[in-house]
């Protein structure tokens, strides 16, 4: 076992993450970086504490996700932390796990998601579509998500822009953010009402969990 994942696992300890899941992460830890060598899917001078830097950051929001029937995480890369979340939640129980859907529109990286999903054994559905397209086919469906996740993507006022569709039906954002911060809530919020929680980093002192609720446009 690496430094950074012995790392990883003590910083999350209390989460009760199974030694199973740890196992896959490895699965899939090893597949990202196989395909690392030809396609740039994380900075190359992250790779050394991946553990750390990508995967804890997305295990730390499986406490906030409790009671969740359908994801969308958005914007999902290289799988931080929709797949991430998913490969965590593949031994629920089925009836309580919920339903993970990946988009990215970049069709390389799409293609990643899906081989890593097959090679972990994992259920997700992978868009390579535009997100505003995705969100507003599922609320016209009636099956719009009750959260949507989201990292390093876009400032806060464009990621309720493109997830408008959605956020019509009350649903929860969970937004991973750095220094500046405040600044995205002040711009979002002379276009947006919405509430706004802020949840400390477990991984970084300068990073947040921003769970946002009840957004409507001004």
């Amino acid at each position: 076992m690496s430094n950074d994942r012995a790392r990883a696992e003590a910083l999350l300890a209390d989460l009760a993450v199974s030694r199973e899941t740890w196992d896959r992460l490895e699965v899939f830890v090893a597949h990202l970086a196989k395909w690392q060598k030809a396609q740039n899917l994380v900075g190359p001078g992250t790779l050394d504490d991946i553990w750390l830097r990508h995967v804890s950051d997305s295990l730390q929001l499986l406490p906030l996700i409790r009671e969740c029937r359908t994801i969308a995480d958005i914007g999902s890369g290289a799988g931080f932390p929709g797949l991430v979340l998913a490969i965590a939640l593949a031994d629920a129980d089925p009836a309580k796990r919920p339903v993970i859907h990946l988009i990215e529109s970049n069709r390389r990286k799409a293609a990643f998601l899906r081989s890593a999903a097959r090679e972990t054994k994992v259920q997700v559905t992978v868009h390579s579509e535009r997100v505003e397209a995705v969100l507003a086919d599922a609320a016209d469906k009636g099956v719009a998500p009750d959260f949507i996740t989201a990292r390093a993507l876009a400032p806060l006022h464009q990621l309720f822009e493109m997830t408008q569709p959605a956020l019509k039906n009350h649903v929860v954002c969970l937004f991973h953010k750095g220094r500046g911060f405040d600044m995205e809530l002040s711009e979002a919020r002379r276009y947006w009402n919405f509430e706004a929680d802020i949840i400390q980093s477990r991984v970084a002192d300068d990073s947040v969990i921003v769970r946002i609720s009840h957004v409507t446009p001004l």
